[in-house]
């Protein structure tokens, strides 16, 4: 009955699960993740229990219910996470896979050849390319196994990519020169995304020289001075307390300069 409920709250789940290659079902994904819930939450029950034990105080344990739910809704976040790193692991290789198929194209080799030798030459995006060889050898079309892949693709260009292949064998026309206009665009997408992400280093860069760099080394000293001053007694807790607060925020521009670099390949 709950995981009914659930796969109703989480509609497309089904279709996240498949773009990141995840081979669960939606009632096995949702039960794991509840599982897995539940034990980060018995295992952070131990602390609240401490806590409510050390200040006496029984309403630390209105936290186990939101603790659990917050996990809960972290690795649900799953499939998310492993879609947008596969996105740009297919970013980074796209541009070289697309010239690669066109030389390979205009060079007389057929499709079929030609994905296979795709498929061994890049190491992420080859994935993509293999299953529709694989699909093709099992007795499906080339059509029907592009299809499917396409389906599958978590890439909007890549996907792109995959529409204008599929186009031209059904139409007949020429795929070279179809792929080079759609490989052109996603190189200039690319560039602006590059350019924008330039244009996001510069306050990201001044914030944080001033949240990591200046005002910690400015308060700390001022924190010293005023300290000898007033004859309050910095502990090495407060000072090992504002390294790890320091040590966070650190990490935490990393994170978000690391997660808004886009992901190309020019």
């Amino acid at each position: 009955m709950l995981l009914q409920f659930l796969k109703r709250f989480f509609p497309g789940l089904k279709f996240k699960l498949k773009q990141a290659g995840i081979s669960y079902d939606v009632k096995t994904f949702l039960k794991r993740t509840l599982i897995v819930s539940l034990y980060s939450t018995i295992g952070l029950s131990f602390i609240i229990f401490v806590m409510a034990t050390t200040f006496q105080n029984n309403a630390f344990y209105i936290l186990i219910p939101i603790i659990f739910l917050m996990s809960f809704f972290y690795f649900m976040k799953l499939p998310d996470v492993i879609i947008r790193k596969n996105e740009r692991a297919i970013g980074s290789e796209l541009v070289f896979a697309g010239r690669f198929l066109i030389i390979e194209l205009e060079s007389g080799v057929p499709m079929y050849n030609a994905l296979i030798n795709l498929s061994k030459n890049y190491n992420f995006i080859g994935k993509y390319f293999k299953q529709i060889i694989d699909k093709v050898n099992m007795g499906s079309t080339m059509e029907e196994a592009i299809s499917e892949v396409i389906e599958e693709t978590p890439s909007k260009n890549f996907r792109k990519l995959l529409w204008q292949i599929l186009n031209s064998l059904k139409t007949g026309a020429d795929i070279s020169k179809s792929m080079n206009v759609v490989v052109e665009q996603i190189t200039k997408e690319q560039m602006i995304e590059v350019k924008e992400y330039g244009r996001k280093l510069n306050p990201l860069a001044m914030f944080y020289m001033i949240m990591a760099v200046i005002i910690p080394t400015l308060g700390t000293t001022l924190l010293i001075i005023i300290s000898s001053f007033v004859g309050i007694e910095v502990s090495l807790g407060a000072l090992l307390a504002l390294v790890l607060f320091l040590a966070f925020v650190q990490f935490m521009f990393m994170a978000i300069i690391r997660s808004s670099r886009p992901a190309v390949g020019f």
